[in-house]
């Protein structure tokens, strides 16, 4: 029997924090069960919020170990600031947030939060990199608790083909947090009779990381795309043969990139582009490596057709049933919240009558009323599935499409004023290259992109800026998603 003893109180606290769908409840009720079994008095209690941080979801369970004197304890409803024996947190922000309400403290706490991040909506919402610094968390984690384990919860969950909420069960019992043997931990999955197997291999991956010093994920290594067809081959050998080596791996993950969104002819105009770039380069081709990134990402620009074909695709609908963790047995439903604007649908058809529609104000008017609202679509119906499959088909119309034509003209014009610069000075060239950042997304995202992008352009036409002035201005218009501080600095 193993015997979990670093906690001795007759009172223990704890705070779970999950984000909707881990299983923070189920853990709560494992707890639960392994105190009772033991003969402690325990209760459970949670405000869930919604999935996805767009509320809180805390999770607290309290045991007691009765006196003998046949009395009952009143036991609170919810956490209390300071007042918390062990935190489990599910995700890195997860931690944080414990760590702003107070729940975790130095003098008492056992802190057990996953290293991993799930970004937050407002986080992919923000024109520049919003991501949250997760050093500055991992380093209050450490100062505001007794002890803090930490380790990638998702990357154990992968491996072991399991939940994160046995993930996190068997952290808390490596931890040594609670006083109850191992084995009683083990009973109260059995006794669930669900997923037995993976949850307790699961549990036993956060065990023994548990007793591992706080470990980082893994950084994801992109490997270098192998090309599997005639042409792919052809194009990795002009790359070879025509770019210099520091920007070749960049160059073969755009061909790849582009190839896969429209054909190997599009691939091979987006090589043409590059090796006008190149020739204006020199050592260390810093400005080609980063215009076969910037250019690959502007060429494959986000319309309804590329969204159709990503939302469809069979790897996507695989990678949501290993996120849901669903069984081969179950049935799966995705259901999309769309709402493509009349814009957006002309600038799929071919460019003259998609012009023709959006100059005419009659026309205008009467097929604009058809979207203005969003739908939610089950993309995994029959119905759907084959509607957004018909317009993933049009990828062979996007060239004659007018969203096409508008692109490849903003292209060309970046290119030109890119080469114009890299003659007399790289150090521009390069800050004009990554200006693309500003044009991503689509809808009202990219139109804000665009006119950021087209506001620093414009500025640099009417008055050259150097590469300093150029980045202040571009970090400007990533900075908030109204350009306020952009407009102010250009006046």
């Amino acid at each position: 029997m193993t015997l979990n003893a670093a906690a001795t109180s007759e009172r223990l606290t704890i705070a779970i924090l999950a984000l909707g769908g881990q299983g923070g409840g189920v853990l709560a009720d494992w707890i639960q069960e392994v105190a009772r079994a033991e003969g402690w008095l325990a209760q459970g209690t949670s405000v869930p919020g919604v999935a996805q941080r767009t509320g809180s979801t805390v999770y607290y369970v309290e045991l007691a170990k009765p006196d003998g004197s046949g009395r009952l304890p009143v036991m609170a409803q919810m956490p209390m600031p300071g007042d918390v024996d062990v935190v489990v947190a599910s995700e890195l922000m997860e931690t944080g947030r414990a760590l702003l309400r107070g729940f975790s403290t130095a003098q008492r706490t056992t802190l057990i939060g996953s290293t991993h991040r799930i970004y937050a909506i407002g986080e992919k919402q923000a024109m520049g990199d919003g991501r949250g610094n997760g050093e500055k968390i991992l380093e209050a984690a450490h100062q505001r608790s007794k002890r803090f384990i930490g380790f990638d919860m998702e990357a154990a969950t992968d491996r072991s083909g399991s939940v994160i909420s046995a993930v996190m069960f068997g952290a808390l019992a490596g931890s040594g947090a609670l006083p109850f043997p191992t084995e009683t931990f083990h009973a109260a999955i059995e006794h669930s009779g669900i997923a037995v197997k993976s949850n307790l291999k699961g549990f036993q991956e956060g065990f023994d990381l548990a007793q591992q010093p706080v470990a980082m994920p893994d950084e994801t290594v992109h490997a270098v795309p192998v090309p599997t067809t005639v042409q792919g081959r052809a194009l990795a050998d002009r790359i070879t043969a025509s770019l210099p080596e520091a920007a070749q791996a960049n160059a073969v993950h755009g061909v790849a990139k582009l190839m896969d969104y429209q054909d190997g002819s599009y691939a091979s105009l987006y090589l043409d582009r590059l090796e006008r770039i190149s020739a204006l380069d020199a050592a260390p081709f810093e400005l080609t490596a980063e215009a076969a990134r910037h250019l690959a990402l502007w060429m494959s620009y986000e319309d309804p057709i590329r969204v159709a074909d990503l939302k469809t695709r069979g790897s996507r609908l695989d990678r949501v049933r290993g996120e849901v963790k669903a069984q081969d047995d179950q049935l799966l439903s995705i259901t999309e919240f769309m709402h493509p604007r009349l814009q957006e649908v002309c600038e799929t058809l071919p460019a003259g009558i998609g012009r023709r529609i959006l100059g005419s104000k009659v026309l205008s008017g009467f097929l604009g009323r058809f979207f203005t609202e969003g739908r939610h679509v089950e993309t995994t119906s029959l119905r759907w599935f084959l509607a957004l499959r018909l317009v993933a088909a049009m990828r062979t119309w996007r060239p004659r499409s007018l969203r096409y034509h508008e692109e490849q003209e903003r292209i060309e014009r970046w290119l030109g004023l890119i080469g114009s610069e890299a003659q007399r000075d790289c150090a521009v060239a390069l800050e004009l290259v990554r200006c693309q950042r500003l044009i991503k997304g689509y809808g009202e995202t990219f139109e804000r992109g665009l006119r950021n992008y087209e506001r620093i352009i414009a500025e640099h036409r009417h008055q050259p800026r150097d590469a300093a002035e150029i980045r202040r201005l571009r970090d400007l218009a990533l900075a908030d998603d109204k350009s306020s501080s952009l407009m102010e600095a250009i006046g």
